[in-house]
């Protein structure tokens, strides 16, 4: 049935992918909120067929956490559900990400015209910079923005090095930053095709504010909040965990 479901769900979303894609390029003269709602209704038809077809429901809970102004959201990195689960849940969103996947085929096509923030992860110190001024330009615009600070997508049950970028763009345009937990690796793991029915659970923290900080010392808030939470919730994603890694992010 799993099989079934996952093969299922590959057959419908994908002509919806290509359309959605080319479709996209045409928006380029429209403004940019205008680009973003009608590109991201891509997201609600994925998410409904994420619902009826794969049986994966969510949960959000924290809404009344949300501040009144555009924020840095810094998320726990799973699977490839949050990137389209987030833009259903949050206002207006731009993604920071790699730029190589612009050039995916239709995908990429969609991502160029949306407010995304590119960068070149071979570029070094000159990376944070892209993140810190495309970042502040987007926030202006009305924006939030969403950085996984792991960086890639994590196995449950572990963390990866928090980075210091969307820390460091939160500081420096003094926008609040809402720490986001969830366990959607549990039902779509990475590169998995198969995807099992389940309910995930998306936590929205309190909001961390960045006035008269340093970026590590919210990076570290940060990551303390997100891997607590998470062992909160999971705690069965964590029961092989040497009790020294279950309490570092406590202790962050």
């Amino acid at each position: 049935m799993i099989l079934l479901r996952s093969l299922l769900f590959f057959i419908l979303l994908t002509p919806f992918t290509i359309v959605y894609g080319v479709f996209s390029v045409f928006t380029f003269p429209l403004p940019r909120q205008t680009r973003y709602a009608i590109i991201t209704s891509w997201a609600t038809i994925a998410m409904f067929l994420i619902r009826h077809v794969l049986g994966i429901r969510h949960t959000v809970i924290g809404r009344e956490n949300l501040p009144e102004v555009p924020a840095v959201i810094l998320c726990k990195h799973q699977s490839a559900w949050e990137t389209i689960a987030l833009q259903r849940i949050f206002p207006p969103i731009a993604f920071v990400l790699k730029r190589e996947l612009l050039r995916i085929p239709f995908f990429g096509w969609g991502l160029a015209q949306m407010p995304i923030i590119s960068i070149d992860r071979s570029a070094g110190k000159d990376a944070l910079k892209q993140v810190v001024d495309q970042g502040r330009e987007r926030l202006g615009e009305g924006f939030w923005v969403v950085v996984f600070p792991e960086g890639t997508r994590a196995p449950i049950g572990s963390a990866k090095r928090y980075k210091i970028g969307g820390a460091s763009l939160a500081t420096a345009a003094s926008a609040p930053v809402v720490p986001v937990a969830h366990n959607a690796g549990e039902f779509w793991r990475r590169n998995a095709f198969l995807k099992r029915p389940g309910q995930v659970i998306v936590s929205i923290g309190p909001v961390i504010e960045t006035a008269g900080r340093t970026p590590e010392e919210v990076n570290a808030q940060t990551e303390a909040w997100i891997e607590a939470e998470m062992r909160r919730l999971f705690p069965h994603h964590y029961k092989h965990a040497p009790a020294a890694a279950a309490t570092a992010g406590a202790e962050a």
